[in-house]
């Protein structure tokens, strides 16, 4: 178990004072049994007239902020410790868990529904991509497809640093074989969506667990993918690094559009000229490190 420090500030500038509309914030990690929250903090200047927390469609916990007066200035910060617990993420796996099979109980499907409705469309690209990690000497494991895909894009595919914008359609990216981290969680989302897999768009941060690991990503929020496995749940891929499992990754929304997943946005009163830019920087430290201790025997009542 690690206790990870999350540091996120972002600052808008402007040429001259202007109104402030609504903005909402999507900062805070999400509450789980692998990432507990220990403290949070949220600073906002000029102070808003108005702060509420709300959970959105999907869980996620987002800060509305109001505000009255003007300022050329408008900054988030966002302070977070989290205790971080990584697991394997796929030693529970249904050994009949096939591509090609039936994945789901049919009383799951209706939850999964929006997960495993194909987003974009394109000429078969996608599905060839997806098809062509399935072993050619039999069956396939699910895990096994899913975690050789995840290699292969980081492996394959040159990231890009691209901050802004809409993510690219998984089609662009196949044929540019390059990404940003955004684009590469939505060609594995679409990919593993085409083969009847239930996956989502996951919004969060990345850290670097030891020295060696250099991840990619680092410095600003990261994206990945979380795939619904039969028996595990949702895992975590993540093919900007290579990564299968929640190893330095720390979710702060998992949705089934990434449209839903904006870590901030909000608008100002003023001329588009007025705007002179925005500057973020998200530091990620690692406090300490603890052997995580065996929860303790407990005793189940039955109902009835």
């Amino acid at each position: 178990m690690k206790l990870v420090s999350i540091c996120h500030r972002t600052t808008y500038r402007y040429g001259k004072p202007v109104a402030f509309g609504e903005h909402r914030m999507m900062l805070r990690p999400l509450q789980a049994f692998d990432q507990q929250i220990v403290s949070s903090d949220l600073t906002i200047s000029p102070e808003p007239s108005l702060l509420r927390h709300i959970q959105d469609a999907a869980g996620a916990c987002v800060g509305v902020a109001r505000f009255e007066g003007l300022s050329d200035t408008l900054t988030f910060e966002s302070k977070v410790r989290l205790n971080h617990i990584v697991a394997d993420p796929l030693d529970l796996e249904d050994a009949s868990a096939l591509v090609g099979q039936p994945f789901y109980d049919p009383e799951e499907q209706p939850e999964l529904a929006a997960s495993l409705r194909r987003r974009h469309a394109d000429e078969g690209q996608v599905e060839a991509f997806a098809k062509s990690f399935l072993h050619g000497h039999g069956a396939t494991r699910v895990s096994s497809l899913l975690s050789d895909m995840t290699h292969a894009i980081r492996a394959d595919f040159a990231y890009a640093l691209r901050l802004h914008g809409a993510p690219q359609t998984p089609a662009e990216t196949l044929a540019l074989r390059t990404g940003s981290c955004r684009d590469f969680a939505v060609l594995m989302m679409e990919a593993a969506r085409s083969l009847g897999l239930a996956a989502r768009f996951v919004s969060g941060y990345v850290y670097s667990g030891s020295a060696k690991a250099g991840r990619t990503g680092g410095g600003h929020t990261h994206a990945w993918t979380r795939v619904f496995v039969p028996g595990c749940g949702w895992v975590d891929f993540d093919p900007t690094n290579g990564i299968v499992g929640n190893t330095d990754l720390i979710r702060v929304a998992v949705v089934s559009d990434p449209r839903m997943a904006l870590p901030l946005y909000g608008s100002y009163d003023g001329e588009p000229e007025d705007a002179l830019g925005m500057d973020v920087a998200v530091d990620i430290s690692v406090e300490s490190e603890a052997e995580v201790q065996p929860l303790p025997f407990l005793r189940v009542a039955r109902a009835g």
